[in-house]
């Protein structure tokens, strides 16, 4: 195949234009040269060659912004995670702290149902309380901790409960 120095600066051009790069300008002219020397086989009306040729360049210049989105949106997915985990990481540490200013029965109750992750009828044996009782011990000390919380940090989340925000209103010694 005779490859046209007109049609080359024509989609070089073309290419640019869209991609305002000139290196990937370059980059994606040259794989379309490539790809039309190796698939010209496939090309069974030589007047519809130009059109043929701009049809592989759009492509190019489409899978060119694609790759470099599915880049940015693995960045971004990082960056996120990790400030999710932090702050995420901030909110334990947070309730660490803020549980052991429940009264003792409460805080006994979440430290085994929660942090131990004791099943509550196991729980309502080891306190000598009711299996009805124990429920209601751990409830009443996820309330009395949630009012803490709300007291003393605002704390956003999205959809899936990962933690957005996490500013202190009074300083629980995390770095946020």
């Amino acid at each position: 195949m005779e490859i046209y120095p007109q049609l080359y600066r024509e989609i070089k051009s073309f290419v640019y234009r869209r991609v305002k790069n000139l290196q990937d300008s370059e980059d994606i002219v040259q794989n379309v040269f490539i790809k039309a020397q190796l698939k010209s086989a496939q090309l069974k009306e030589s007047e519809k060659f130009t059109a043929w040729m701009y049809s592989m360049t759009r492509n190019s210049i489409i899978d060119h912004f694609r790759s470099r989105q599915r880049t940015f949106d693995a960045a971004t997915l990082e960056a996120s995670q990790s400030d999710y985990n932090e702050f995420n990481d901030c909110v334990v540490d947070c309730i660490g702290q803020l549980i052991h200013t429940l009264p003792s029965p409460y805080r006994e109750a979440l430290e085994l149902a929660d942090k131990q992750q004791m099943p509550q009828k196991e729980l309502a044996e080891r306190l000598g309380i009711s299996y009805s009782g124990a429920k209601s011990r751990v409830q009443r000390g996820r309330l009395m901790l949630k009012e803490k919380m709300e007291k003393l940090y605002k704390i956003e989340t999205d959809g899936y409960g990962n933690v957005l925000v996490c500013e202190d209103r009074v300083p629980c010694g995390c770095n946020n």
